[in-house]
């Protein structure tokens, strides 16, 4: 279906996005800080509204395929940034980085993502407009995905150097400590580099990974660039407040992961579907559609994106309050201790 928004609410949109990312960007520099459970609230409900508010205009303007379409991308993408975040504190716990300094560190990883995102964003969108067989790769990238996220191990702190990483402290001079948020700084007279250089390296690698893997997932529920790139900039608006605010919750989500994968595998087979009802490739079928193949609509994507949120949510939150009691404390007391540390 082809968007039918105003040439003015999209670029309207994209310059009041920039100007809240770049207002975000602004007090991290200007006073950085731990935000408190309050102060990291209120910036996530804000943004989750703003999204919402977001996809009532698109109602209004457009349709409701639209604002289902948005809606769907947004819930997805935001699911996989929490499953980003998991990565992100096994990085900062990694590097020992000072609290006071990793919410510099996250908002850089966020604009690091935004740039991958809207790369892969308009190679997507070229390859969609050109290549339809595009989504039986699309698909299949998915649905290994999918598997792989589910029976992968969770990673380990001592093993969050990958091989660019690695490859970066051979080359260069690394100072033992941080010097703040600074990125080099003099040591005995000489310029070296500091351990926060490493972090935005390991946390600009990780962005890529990620942007490998939503980007086609965005792309099986719309094709709209528009659309795709909007959902990806909600989604991580407000990341680094959740990252605060979730705390020693999200460790705790342990089955958080078999929520994305199967959501994953849905968008997957969705493709899979598409491209088959869609099919132009000549050796299936003869270049023809495969008529038995369904098209699934938007909103049952967007229904099964937060049934499975909603039962993985749930369900780590049970296991994570009988664990919690099997060692004498209830789940709040033991989220109280880590935030405290």
């Amino acid at each position: 279906m082809d968007l039918a928004l105003p040439l003015w609410f999209e670029i309207g949109s994209l310059v009041i996005l920039t100007l809240v990312l770049v207002g975000d960007l602004l007090i991290v520099y200007k006073r950085p800080h731990v935000p408190s459970m309050r102060e990291a609230s209120l910036w996530v409900v804000f943004y989750v509204v703003l999204a919402l508010l977001f996809a009532l205009a698109m109602l209004l303007l457009a349709d409701a395929e639209h604002a289902g379409q948005f809606l769907a991308g947004w819930l997805t993408e935001y699911s996989l940034s929490i499953d980003n975040l998991f990565v992100f504190v096994i990085i900062m716990a990694r590097f020992s980085v000072p609290r006071k300094y990793q919410q510099e560190v996250l908002m850089v990883g966020i604009i690091i993502a935004l740039v991958l995102r809207l790369i892969f964003i308009l190679l997507g969108a070229s390859l969609i407009e050109n290549f339809s067989w595009i989504f039986y790769i699309f698909g299949a990238f998915l649905l290994y995905t999918a598997v792989h996220q589910a029976v992968a191990k969770e990673p380990d702190a001592n093993e969050a150097d990958n091989a660019f990483v690695k490859m970066i402290r051979r080359r260069l001079r690394i100072s033992p400590t941080f010097d703040g948020s600074k990125i080099r700084t003099t040591v005995k007279g000489r310029r070296v580099f500091t351990p926060m250089l490493i972090v935005f390296i390991a946390i600009g690698t990780t962005d890529l990974v990620f942007a490998l893997d939503s980007i086609p997932a965005i792309f099986g529920i719309t094709t709209s660039p528009f659309i795709v790139f909007t959902a990806n900039v909600f989604a991580l608006m407000g990341l680094r407040q959740l990252y605060f605010l979730l705390g020693g919750l999200l460790e705790r989500l342990v089955y958080l992961k078999y929520g994305i994968a199967f959501i994953l595998f849905f968008i997957g087979v969705k493709l899979v579907s598409h491209a088959l009802h869609t099919n132009e490739v000549a050796f299936i079928n003869g270049g023809h559609g495969v008529g038995w193949a369904p098209e699934i609509d938007t909103w049952t994507s967007l229904g099964v994106i937060v049934v499975s949120m909603a039962v993985a949510t749930v369900a780590s939150l049970i296991k994570a309050n009988r664990d919690a009691r099997a060692r004498g404390h209830s789940l709040g007391e033991e989220l109280s201790l880590t935030t405290k540390e």
